[in-house]
């Protein structure tokens, strides 16, 4: 219960819970993540590169395959199996992929942070700006602490909760020795998650530097930031014994800022941080010869960066305009992630990515609104701490010369032409979800999935490179596997419905839907148990370049560019802490889509530049959802 969860002499919680079972206990345990065999990465690729291509296409990059799969892709296989056995304590794909983030150039903005939006509180009470923001930045202290502390609750995997998520369970377990205590959980059908990437979640920043950036984490800082109207506040949040700051101090700290009435910026600092790497890398060191040292230190260092918009949110787009991008003035996207409250008490995260994954700050977020609703700091009777809030909190304030002025002019024309680009739409149809496709047997994330398939083929008449994410995190330093959605069976299905709907009866077109739900269903577990094709391929790649080796032909063939180029990219996650998640599209004439299937409802998202029709993509995917169920009820369709 509540007493044990350890009150500082403030009397407020200190942390989120105790686990009985320390928070790393499985990592040491953690299975490794395969590199699969050769001829199943050429098989899985090809079967992938299949329905992108013509007939003279395919066997020509089947061509190339064999080759690679016989000569120099066999040598380089074998030295990237001989190096991983050398690496035990990590994964193969740990060095290539930080590499593969911390070295683009493109801006972190719009390209590679994502958000996630928070429900409302339920009690709508506690949606002020002030009370939400206090309450949410008392629980990610929590978080920290109880992470820190080793009492944080392991990540684990419940295919039999009844068996492995109880009290017993977790008594005998934690006695099992790290070395063997995986083996534990895997005998009642539960797999511990790698938790190797949570440490970045705090006092962690992305550096520019010229070629690759640098990630940095400071654990000692114990300041927040925060960031209103382009302004940059640091406060401290812990105290010199470890403790956290007393709620309705940091209450008054909070109002403090937002009653603040300093006019914004000329310069806003935080346009800096949407820029090219490169430029960016530049531009800081200028910072630093500029007598901006401390104060960037100050910004590198703090537990994270709190924005606090002085604007209400006006609908789901609005939304996710503000949590993907914002304005720009009031983020700062190297920051490992950003808490954005608007002024009517809408929260979300914009998270950088190279640091981690979905799954890491999707547990923080889960964490941060279960105890900031369940168990809230303060409360809207709550009255602020008489403190000299004027001397806690430090306004930072930044020496500008006239090539940082014409730097940040710079940046914000080139931020707000990106963001003037970008389009956002969504739908929800609300026909079905979840509940009725199990009823009819088929998996939910295929039928969402073969939508999108349906969808484009819809609208632009063929099928393309599509990406969706799969979390491996189920092995040590795993990151993610790509599922490849667009199949010939998709493909096949497509045509049925868009093509041919009178040739084909509903019996047929339930069978071509299962056909799919049962392919899609094998890779999404072949992607989870690390038997993908694409990191082993990158892998290889990677080696290749860095051994100095003439890039393979396998990979300057045309084909391997165009699967690599994804016009479809896709991610979906559903939590009873968010409401939408989002990301901008990975390339100039791509959509982005976020989607989660409910219970009863399919929501999704969609961004895109203007080379594609966003809102004419999701009109197709609401025809190819209905037509799609409207099967699988058994009823006939029209075209």
């Amino acid at each position: 219960g509540r007493w044990r969860r350890g009150y500082s002499s403030a009397g407020a919680a200190e942390f989120l819970h105790r686990s009985i079972v320390p928070t790393m206990h499985y990592q040491k345990s953690l299975p490794r993540l395969p590199v699969p065999k050769l001829e199943d990465t050429i098989r899985r690729y090809l079967n992938a590169q299949k329905p992108l291509l013509t007939d003279d296409q395919f066997r020509k990059t089947e061509e190339l395959a064999r080759q690679f799969e016989k000569g120099i892709g066999r040598e380089l296989h074998e030295q990237l199996v001989a190096q991983d056995n050398q690496n035990k304590h990590t994964s193969y794909i740990t060095g290539p992929w930080f590499d593969m983030y911390l070295k683009a150039r493109e801006p972190v903005v719009l390209n590679f942070n994502a958000f996630m939006s928070f429900n409302p509180d339920p009690k709508s009470e506690y949606n002020d700006q002030l009370i939400r923001a206090t309450n949410m930045t008392v629980s990610a202290l929590r978080f920290m602490k109880t992470f820190r502390a080793g009492y944080l609750e392991p990540e684990v995997f419940h295919l039999n909760p009844e068996k492995s998520d109880t009290q017993l369970f977790k008594k005998i377990i934690r006695f099992v020795p790290s070395s063997l205590s995986w083996f534990g959980a895997y005998m009642v059908n539960a797999y511990p998650l790698d938790m190797s990437q949570y440490f970045r979640l705090f006092n962690s920043t992305r550096l520019p530097k010229l070629n690759r950036d640098e990630l940095y984490t400071d654990e000692k800082a114990k300041h927040l930031l925060v960031l209103r109207n382009g302004n940059f506040y640091v406060l401290d949040v812990i105290d010199r014994d470890g403790n956290m700051l007393k709620p309705s101090e940091i209450q008054a700290h909070l109002k403090y800022i937002l009653s603040d009435n300093s006019p914004a910026p000329a310069f806003p600092l935080g346009y800096l941080s949407s820029e090219n790497r490169d430029t960016w890398a530049l531009l800081r060191k200028n910072l630093l010869d500029n007598g901006n040292e401390e104060a960037l230190q100050k910004v590198d260092s703090a537990m994270f960066c709190l924005s606090l918009d002085d604007f209400p949110i006006k609908d789901f787009v609005h939304l996710s305009h503000t949590m993907l991008h914002g304005d720009g003035a009031n983020r700062w996207y190297d920051k490992s992630f950003n808490l954005i409250i608007t002024k009517d008490g809408t929260a979300g995260i914009n998270f950088e990515h190279s640091w981690g994954d979905g799954v890491a700050v999707l547990r923080f977020q889960n964490e941060v609104f279960k105890d900031s609703t369940k168990a809230p700091a303060i409360s809207p009777q709550s009255q602020p701490a008489s403190v000299d809030s004027s001397r806690a909190v430090q306004k930072l304030d930044f020496k500008l010369n006239d090539a940082l002025k014409a730097g940040i002019t710079k940046a914000k024309q080139k931020f707000d032409a990106s963001v003037e680009a970008l389009s956002i739409n969504m739908i929800q149809f609300h026909e079905g979800g979840k509940d009725l496709l199990k009823q009819k047997k088929v998996s939910p994330d295929a039928v969402a999935q073969l939508a999108f398939q349906m969808a484009f083929f819809r609208q632009y008449n063929q099928t393309v490179a599509t990406y969706e994410s799969c979390s491996t995190a189920a092995f040590k330093h795993g990151r993610t596997e790509t599922i490849r959605p667009a199949s010939i069976h998709t493909k096949k299905c497509s045509e049925a419905f868009v093509r041919e709907l009178s040739k084909h009866s509903t019996e047929e077109l339930q069978k071509l839907i299962v056909e799919c739900s049962k392919y899609h269903g094998r890779l999404t577990k072949e992607a989870a148990m690390g038997q993908g094709f694409d990191r082993h391929l990158f892998g290889l790649r990677y080696l290749a370049l860095s051994k100095g080796i003439a890039l393979p032909d396998f990979y300057q063939d045309q084909a391997y560019a165009r699967l690599n180029h994804n016009i479809i990219s896709t991610s979906t996650l559903v939590s009873p802490a968010v409401q939408l998640g989002g990301f901008g599209p990975v390339v100039a004439d791509g959509f982005g889509v976020g989607y989660q299937v409910h219970d009863d409802w399919i929501g999704c998202n969609v961004s895109s530049y203007p080379t594609r029709n966003g809102k004419e993509f999701l009109q197709c995917i609401y025809k190819s959802l209905e037509d799609i169920f409207n099967v699988l009820k058994g009823k006939k369709i029209g075209s």
